[in-house]
Parts: structure tokens; C-alpha cells; sequence
């Protein structure tokens, strides 16, 4: 079968409806799927769908295929990632969630778990040979049963969190999927909950649902403006990640989120190993440290980190992009809903919530940046980069997945994205002048591989 390699990216499928992504390829990813898992003893498959237009016919075209090889087929239907991941972990081992995640509307893809585990790299390119050899194995005996996990993952989290006083909080869901389960958790937790855009509605009227992107939290921000709500909570598409803002308005970036989160979950796991992307904050190693806690910088990439931390038994891991990983108390996969909930825990603790957020250590710092490139350009720039780049004490140097250059007064970053043709780079200074001086050193030092770099706020 002839299919566009490109949507086959390093954690997930991703591709344009119905220009590289259409109910053929979705159906022939089911007959591939399901071939390998039953290679690797599987004999069930959960399938759920985000708020996506294209969501029931890809799903219904997806479920064919795993059935023709034989799958026990769990359709949990309109679902988050997490509630997806939930699934996978209590009905079954294995899973996919048809998602375009936080791309534009005629976007759409698949994130999938195999035998307990989130598949990437290699393993998705298996799946694009057995698609292109028409080489699965079919089998008779497939089924397909539906489940509603709603109830049994709402009462998973009702019966782990508890807080310390009820909360007033604004949830604006975007019309990402997470609007018709999130707001009912938060309420089942005791807390007053203002709506925003809780419909889903794949054509995402209002904003896109990113809240990554400063622009998409402006409705959320003059909401805790007009009201008495003291705390904003955003989440993305298919929920996975969650986006916090404080009353003033004032966005909590997801590294500041985990110094947060690791003093609670330290408190409760002396001298756990927390794990945290390249792309975090130079101030988190040290609050991990300050709570007993062993930081441990990796690389970029939710199904790279999940990993990391199932080999070392980590407690808790998060990214810059908003993925955050609760192994403790939790099964390990990033869930924006899970971690509001652990954040409300947290901060109900205290009479101003906003007080506990703002007293985070900050710095100065840009959001994530990328470069343009041609395709494939990206990971030959930085391997050469990583080669002749040298740097004087006191700046140390990581390459574990390109190259970040610390000093004792800020970090610059120059990787190459696994999804997409760009260069992704970020500066942090602990004063104004040092992010300046890091970010044209790191600048020049990129202009002697590719003279005509320009730096763009990342889109995401």
C-alpha cells in the first residue's frame, strides 16, 4: 500500500485529513497494529478518539483493521489521551487514541501503547513497513465490545485527591475533548467550577485549544479578571496537557509546575529521581535537590520520558511542553486532568493559593523558539554543532539530546525537533542582561553553521 512516509513521526502518527491521513491508512494502521501486538501475546486493543471532526470515521476504519486480526477490540469512544491511557492500563495493556493532539483542525493521528508501554521511534516505523508490504497477518475471531470508562476513571481520581478546602476555579477546555469529563472532576472534588468553551467541538470556534500559546489563554485570563475565581486551569486538545494561570493573570510554566510537584511528591518519596526535559528551567534541578530529591535532565519527548522513568522507577517526570508524569499515586502517563487535580491538593493546603505559585523560583526566559530548516536539516546542523562547538569554564555542557550550554547565571539550547523540519531552541538568564549575552552567544554560535537562521516563536 502506498502511503506518505511523513506522517509516521518519532512518538505518534500525525498527518492532514484527508491529504495524508484517510480511513485506508487508518484501517491498514489497525491490521498492523493488531499483527504486532498479537506477535508480542496481546489479545486486546482499547481504541478511543479526542473531539476531532475526522475522530468516529478514522476510529470505525481503525477498529476494522484490528479486528480483521483477530482483536478483542475495547471501544471506550469519545475520550482524552489519558482516560484512553486509563484504559490501557486497567481493561487491557494495549491501546490507541485517534488524536491530532494540539495541530490545526484538519489534523488527526494516533498515539498508541503496546503492552503497557507508549510505542515510538523504531517501532512506528515497523508499523509504516508492515502498512507498505501489505505484510500483516490476518485471523479470524476479532470482536469489538464498548465501555464507558468515564465513571471508573472519575472515581480513581475522587478517591486519590483530597482538598484541603474547596476552590474556586475557571477550566476553559477549549472545546478539546477534556470539556466533557474535567469539569465534572473538579466539581466532584468540591470545587466551584466556571466553564469556558466545555462543547467539543472539533472545529474549535473560540481558540485553538493550546495552552502553550500565551494567545489562547486570554479568554481564561479575563475570566479570573471579571470574577472571584482565584485559580485558571486550560488544557489542550486531548488533554494530556495542562496550562495554569494565577489570578493576575500571570502563566505558570510547566517547569515551575514541576518544582511544585516534586516538593509534594519528594515528601512522600525521599530520594526519588525526578526526571525533567532539556528544555526546563535551570532553577528545577536545584528545588528538587532542596526537596531530597536526585534531578535528572533527559531528553525531549513524552514517550522518551515515560520510559526513562519506567527503567529507574522514577516517581515523577514533566515536560516544558506541558506533559507531566505521576508515577506515584498514578500509573505514570501524562494526564493534564490527573495533574490539576494534584495541583488543587497542593495549593488548597494554603488560604492564598496564588501567594504559593508566585513565591516559585522564576527567571528570566524566552518561551520555546525554532528555526526553519529544510527537511532533514535540523539533526545534521546540531551533530555539527555538538562536534565543533566549545565553550570556557564555567559554562558546562550536555548533549543528551542536542546541545544545551549551562552557566552559572543561565542556560541557552539548541536541539533538533523530532516532529517536524525546525531547530527548537530557549534561553534563560537569571537577569535580563544575562538572557541577552546567552542568547546572542548561542545566536552567533548557530550562525556559523547556518548563516541565515531567524528565530520564530515556536507554533506547536
Amino acid at each position: 500500500m502506498q502511503i506518505n512516509a511523513s506522517i509516521f513521526k518519532a512518538y505518534d502518527i500525525r498527518g492532514v485529513v484527508p491529504v495524508t491521513l484517510d480511513t485506508h491508512v487508518a484501517e491498514a494502521l489497525g491490521k498492523a497494529f493488531g499483527s504486532a501486538a498479537r506477535a508480542a501475546g496481546e489479545t486486546t486493543v482499547a481504541v478511543g478518539r479526542d473531539g476531532r471532526l475526522s475522530g468516529p470515521t478514522l476510529a470505525a476504519a481503525l477498529i476494522r483493521g484490528l479486528v480483521a486480526t483477530g482483536i478483542e477490540v475495547i471501544d471506550v469512544g469519545a475520550v482524552t489521551t489519558p482516560m484512553l491511557y486509563f484504559a490501557a492500563h486497567t481493561l487491557c495493556r494495549s491501546g490507541i487514541q485517534v488524536t491530532g493532539s494540539h495541530n490545526p483542525k484538519d489534523y488527526n493521528g494516533f498515539k498508541m501503547v503496546m503492552a503497557g508501554r507508549a510505542i515510538y521511534g523504531d517501532e512506528i516505523q515497523g508499523l509504516r513497513k508492515t502498512i507498505e508490504a501489505d505484510s500483516a497477518t490476518l485471523a479470524p475471531g476479532g470482536t469489538v465490545r464498548t465501555v464507558d470508562v468515564t465513571e471508573a476513571y472519575t472515581q480513581r481520581i475522587v478517591g486519590d485527591i483530597k482538598l484541603a478546602r474547596p476552590m474556586k476555579i475557571v477550566v476553559d477546555s477549549g472545546n478539546g475533548i477534556a470539556g466533557a469529563s474535567a469539569p465534572a472532576i473538579f466539581r466532584a472534588l468540591g470545587c466551584e467550577v466556571t466553564e469556558l468553551f466545555s462543547e467539543v467541538d472539533g472545529n474549535f470556534p473560540n481558540h485553538h485549544p493550546d495552552p502553550s500559546k500565551l494567545e489562547n489563554l486570554n479568554d481564561l485570563m479575563a475570566a479570573l479578571k471579571a470574577g472571584d475565581a482565584e485559580l485558571g486551569l486550560a488544557f489542550d486538545g486531548d488533554g494530556d496537557r495542562l496550562g495554569i494561570v494565577t489570578k493576575d493573570g500571570t502563566n505558570i510554566f510547566p517547569d515551575r509546575q514541576m518544582m511544585l510537584f516534586a516538593q509534594d511528591v519528594l515528601s512522600r518519596v525521599p530520594g526519588g529521581t525526578i526526571i525533567y526535559d532539556v528544555k526546563c528551567s535551570q532553577q528545577l534541578a536545584p528545588a528538587i535537590e532542596a526537596a531530597g530529591g536526585v534531578p535528572m535532565i533527559y531528553k525531549t519527548g513524552h514517550s522518551l520520558i515515560k520510559a526513562k522513568m519506567k527503567e529507574i522507577d522514577s516517581p515523577l517526570g514533566g515536560e516544558m511542553s506541558g506533559h507531566i508524569f505521576f508515577k506515584e499515586r498514578w500509573f505514570g502517563f501524562d494526564d493534564g486532568t490527573y495533574a490539576g487535580c494534584r495541583l488543587l491538593e497542593i495549593l488548597s493546603k494554603s488560604p492564598d493559593a496564588n501567594a504559593v505559585l508566585m513565591a516559585l523560583p522564576t527567571s528570566f526566559s524566552t518561551p520555546e523558539l525554532n528555526v526553519q530548516c529544510a527537511e532533514g536539516e535540523p539533526h545534521l546542523l546540531v551533530a555539527q554543532l555538538v562536534k565543533t562547538a566549545t565553550f570556557d569554564a564555567p559554562a558546562s555542557v550536555s548533549t543528551i539530546d542536542g546541545l544545551r550550554v549551562d552557566w552559572p547565571d543561565g542556560f541557552g539550547l539548541i536541539r533538533a525537533s523530532n516532529t517536524t523540519p525546525v531547530l527548537v531552541m530557549r534561553f534563560e538568564g537569571h537577569t535580563d542582561a544575562a538572557l541577552h549575552r546567552i542568547q546572542d552567544q548561542m545566536m552567533a554560535l548557530l550562525k556559523t553553521v547556518k548563516p541565515d537562521a531567524t528565530l520564530a516563536e515556536a507554533s506547536h
